[in-house]
Formats: C-alpha cells, sequence, structure tokens
C-alpha cells in the first residue's frame, strides 16, 4: 500500500523507466530485424531483373507493375525504421521522465 507522496512519486517514476527500457529494447529488435532481413532486398532485385526483362520484350503493364512493387517495398522499409527510431527517442524521453521525478528525491549531489 503507498503510504506517502513520496511512494507516489518512486512509484511512478520505476513505472516510466520500465516503459522506458521495454520501449528500448523493442526498437532494438525491430531495427535489428530490419537490418538483418533480406528478403525485401531479394524482392526489390527480383523485381527490377523482372522490369529490365519487361522494357526489352516490350510489355508496358509489367513494367508498371515492377515499378509499383519497388516503390511499396521502399516505403516498407522506411515505415519499419521510422518506427523503430522512434521507440528510441520514446524510450529517451521515458527516461528522462523517470529522472526528472526522482531528482527532487535523491537531494543535493555530493
Amino acid at each position: 500500500m503507498i503510504e506517502s507522496g513520496n511512494q507516489i512519486i518512486l512509484s511512478i517514476s520505476v513505472v516510466l523507466f520500465a516503459m522506458g527500457i521495454i520501449c528500448l529494447v523493442l526498437s532494438v529488435f525491430i531495427l535489428a530485424k530490419q537490418a538483418m532481413s533480406r528478403n525485401i532486398q531479394t524482392i526489390a532485385d527480383a523485381t527490377t531483373k523482372l522490369a529490365e526483362k519487361g522494357i526489352t520484350d516490350g510489355v508496358s503493364g509489367l513494367v508498371g507493375n515492377a515499378s509499383l512493387l519497388i516503390g511499396s517495398l521502399n516505403d516498407l522499409a522506411k515505415s519499419n525504421t521510422g518506427i523503430g527510431v522512434f521507440l528510441v527517442f520514446l524510450s529517451l524521453v521515458l527516461f528522462a521522465g523517470a529522472y526528472y521525478f526522482l531528482k527532487p528525491l535523491t537531494g543535493p549531489m555530493p
């Protein structure tokens, strides 16, 4: 049971710090998965080859669809990276919030 205001502040700080750690772990996982996943690059390479073949064979619809697929893959890679970077910054804000709440409780530093 919470008995004083200091315990409430301490509880809030612990929750913010824990949420910061969770966000940081998730962001590292997302960014590492994005860096290690070469499936998107393989699909993009195959689509580029398909588009080149379509150009040489004179199939314009195939080229248009292939370029649309390449654009969609690039957008997918950008959004995954953006989510990872956003979570890194969110974790830093949560860590700063936890520090902000704990700073008055720690007193002056020697």
